[in-house]
């Protein structure tokens, strides 16, 4: 895919096709972070005050209980920052709550329990159904979409969910945040995981199984419902308190052996193949800019230190065809079946049902209340 602009600022592309730039050649991602996120985003004295206001109360509402909240750990760097500023500086005493769904890298599986043993922590682990995993997986690899790793993350959102619908848990906290994340992927890389009819169109397409276990979630339910209906409260503590990746990442492996990973999300071996070589060879799509651009915003990497490592190729040529042919075993098809879907013409998520009008309604909502924040999607 042909490059003809990139941002003066980060490190953001015309590979964004909805990118704009102002006279100054700043794309809208910098901007919409400096007008928007930057001046409501605040990790100093204010922060951490409003941040203690909301867990007195979610102390105060656990009291007698188990756990006062639940948080969804994958063994990254965010997540497990995450458990450890809950337990430790927060005074929480969180559920860990884990989503196997048939990807862990075995480096994952080791920082989840190295941490939640040293901070004597209970983990919850769901495992879904391997065998319907496997399916909607292939349907969409068939399907056509960059957006291939939608299974895996729906089944995190809905797992977590449906148990706090269950046992009503209050509280779940979650690793987003500004610091690593104030630039989204753009939509047409990444469309809405939570977006339940897509999943559903895309399996009765290409599928072979039903799912009769597979979790399922929707964005009326998980942002309207739970929230205002059932008082499930979603929080991102990591936006309250300083969190700059370098210093946490040093802390975890001093304080538990915790292992870092080549890149962002690589916690998931099919992420490491879908972000790493999928997305950006068969699509043009690197996710490192967005990644190393948010870095950009909040001073934690230079735009030559991005623009140098992105000379560079994302996966690691040594390897490829490892991961290639472990990817073909783990969903039971031949490698040649796996190149024919990367041979394939590619498709959008505009080429299947979908609810992207009421995400869209929902975003300029939300913006409008204050809500949300965070970068333009």
């Amino acid at each position: 895919m042909l490059i003809s602009q990139i941002c003066s600022n980060c490190v953001m592309d015309t590979t964004d096709s909805q990118i704009l730039f102002d006279e100054n050649g700043i794309c809208d991602h910098c901007n919409t972070y400096y007008s928007k996120t930057l001046p409501s985003w605040d990790t100093g004295e204010k922060g951490v005050q409003d941040l203690q206001k909301v867990i007195n109360k979610i102390k105060l509402d656990g009291t007698g209980k188990d756990f006062d909240c639940i948080i969804g750990m994958s063994g990254g760097i965010d997540s497990s920052y995450l458990v450890y500023v809950a337990k430790e500086k927060l005074g929480l005493r969180p559920l860990v709550f884990h989503v196997d769904a048939g990807w862990n890298s075995q480096i994952a599986v080791n920082n989840i329990e190295r941490i939640v043993d040293n901070l004597k922590l209970d983990l919850y682990t769901e495992v879904i159904d391997w065998e319907e995993m496997k399916d909607l997986q292939l349907s969409y690899f068939k399907a056509g979409v960059p957006h291939i790793d939608t299974p895996q993350d729906h089944a995190f959102f809905a797992t977590m969910y449906n148990f706090a619908s269950k046992y009503n848990v209050k509280y779940i906290l979650t690793g987003a945040n500004y610091s690593t994340e104030c630039v989204r992927n753009p939509i047409e890389w990444m469309y809405y995981q939570s977006d339940v009819i897509q999943l559903k169109d895309i399996h009765s397409k290409f599928g072979t199984k039903s799912l009769k276990k597979y979790p399922l979630t929707s964005i009326l339910w998980h942002k309207l419902y739970l929230p205002y209906i059932k008082g499930i409260k979603v929080l991102k503590p990591l936006n309250n308190v300083p969190y700059i990746k370098t210093e946490a990442m040093q802390l975890l492996q001093e304080k538990f052996g915790w292992q870092p990973y080549p890149q962002k999300h690589f916690e998931s071996r099919f992420t490491k193949f879908y972000e790493s070589y999928w997305l950006p060879m068969k699509f043009g799509y690197d996710v490192r800019k967005v990644q190393y651009s948010s870095l950009i915003l909040t001073g934690q990497m230079t735009r030559d230190e991005a623009l140098q490592k992105l000379k560079t190729l994302p996966y690691d040529e040594l390897t490829i065809h490892q991961d290639f042919e472990f990817i073909a075993n783990k969903l039971s098809i031949s490698v040649k079946e796996l190149q024919t879907y990367f041979d394939a013409p590619n498709k959008t998520y505009k080429d299947y049902a979908s609810q992207e009008n009421i995400y869209k309604i929902g975003s300029r909502l939300f913006k409008f209340l204050g809500i949300e924040k965070a970068g333009k999607r």
